[in-house]
C-alpha cells in the first residue's frame, strides 16, 4: 500500500517561522512581568543570603576543638553551592534590570497628574484645585517640621538628664566603693 506516500512531513523551513515567533514572544516579555521576576529574584537572593549566614553561624572554626572533617566538608559544600547560586541569581537580576531599562529607554516619563482623568476639562479649574491642595500640604509639612524640631529638642533634654543621672549614679557608686 502507498500509505507512506500520502504522508509528507513539513519541510523544516515551514517550522522556522513558528519557532522564531515563539522565540520572539519569549524575548518580548512585558516590563511588568519582568519587574515581578526581578522581585522574586531579589527575594531568592535575600533567602539565599540568610541561609548562608545561618550556615556560617553554625559552622565551627577548625581550631582543634572537636573538629569533625565530614560535617565541616558538608557544610563547606553547602556554603559553596549557596554562593554559586547567589552569583547566578545576581546575574539573573542584572539581566532583568538591563531588559527593563531597555524596554523603558524610549519612554518619556509622564507626570502622574496627566494619567488621572478629570471630570472637568477646564484647565483653570484644575489649576485652582491643585493650588488649593498645595496650600494645606505645605502647611501640614511645616507643622510636621515644627513637631520634629520640638521632638529633637525634647530628645536632647532627655539625653542631658540621662547623662546627669548616669554621672550621679557613678559618683554614688564611687563613694560607696571608697567607703567599704
Amino acid at each position: 500500500m502507498n500509505g507512506g506516500a500520502l504522508y509528507q512531513p513539513h519541510p523544516p523551513l515551514r517550522c522556522l517561522p513558528q519557532l522564531s515567533q515563539q522565540a520572539q514572544a519569549a524575548r518580548d516579555v512585558n516590563t511588568a512581568s519582568l519587574c515581578r521576576i526581578g522581585q522574586e529574584t531579589v527575594q531568592d537572593i535575600v533567602l539565599r543570603t540568610m541561609e548562608i549566614f545561618q550556615l556560617l553561624r553554625n559552622m565551627q572554626l577548625p581550631n582543634g576543638v572537636t573538629y569533625n572533617p565530614n560535617t565541616h566538608g558538608d557544610r563547606l559544600g553547602k556554603l559553596q553551592e549557596h554562593l554559586r547560586m547567589l552569583s547566578v541569581l545576581f546575574r539573573k537580576l542584572r539581566l532583568v534590570y538591563d531588559k527593563c531599562n531597555e524596554n523603558c529607554a524610549g519612554m518619556d516619563p509622564i507626570p502622574p497628574e496627566q494619567l488621572i482623568p478629570f471630570v472637568e476639562d477646564d484647565g483653570s479649574k484644575h489649576e485652582d484645585r491643585s493650588a488649593g491642595q498645595c496650600r494645606p500640604a505645605t502647611e501640614e509639612r511645616r507643622e510636621i517640621l515644627e513637631v520634629n524640631k520640638k521632638l529633637k529638642q525634647k530628645n536632647q533634654q532627655l539625653k542631658q538628664i540621662m547623662d546627669q543621672l548616669r554621672n550621679l549614679i557613678w559618683e554614688i557608686n564611687s563613694m560607696l566603693a571608697v567607703r567599704s
